[in-house]
């Protein structure tokens, strides 16, 4: 779930995402101040916008905002005062971890990309990556699925010329780091970085 407030730019409400789909075309269901948004191909509910936000929740900022155990119950209890009827299941694991790339393989549809084997801590993924400078062995940045990042991107599960992937090994700059380089290429972090522990920067 990914939690999105800006005042200034659309008014007094909270945009939440439950998942990181697109669908071709959605469809709308109000209950009070609770605007459900389906893919109107699945009927599946893919988010919703909660309206007189500050009103139910403790909100500020500009953009997306940091899912806490208490915001989750805020926004469950706002949920009930408007009779949706959806229990939120949330995972507020950090969503931009240490990853340890395994193994690197050539693309086989792209030369210029790589296919990776990331350990992220708790998984294993595959993550197509275009860095020139990716390498077996390297700490990295992983952005996994469900990550928003700086550019305000949401990372997904996607497929790169035919092969599946399942986040993103990032660069300085991708991060919005101070003084990120201008050249092409991945973060490559120290190799005392543990792998699958949340990077903060």
């Amino acid at each position: 779930m990914n939690v999105f407030f800006n005042e200034n730019g659309i008014g007094n409400v909270l945009l939440v995402q439950l998942t990181t789909d697109r669908p071709q075309a959605v469809i709308t269901k109000s209950n009070d101040d609770v605007t459900l948004i389906y893919d109107e191909s699945s009927e599946s509910l893919i988010g919703f916008n909660l309206f007189h936000a500050t009103d139910y929740v403790q909100v500020t900022g500009n953009g997306q905002v940091e899912l806490t155990d208490k915001l989750v119950a805020e926004i469950q209890e706002a949920l009930r005062k408007n009779n949706v009827d959806l229990k939120l299941d949330v995972d507020l694991s950090p969503k931009f971890v240490i990853g340890h790339v395994v193994t690197k393989e050539k693309h086989p549809n792209a030369d210029k990309l790589s296919v990776c084997t990331v350990d992220i801590g708790d998984e294993t993924v595959q993550i197509v990556c275009g860095a020139p400078n990716v390498d077996a062995g390297q700490k990295v940045v992983v952005a996994k699925v469900g990550a928003v990042m700086p550019s305000g991107m949401v990372i997904r599960d996607a497929e790169l010329r035919g092969v599946a992937s399942s986040g993103m090994i990032c660069s300085a700059k991708e991060l919005a780091l101070p003084n990120a380089s201008e050249a092409k290429g991945i973060l490559v972090l120290e190799e005392s970085a543990v792998a699958g522990e949340p990077f903060t920067h």
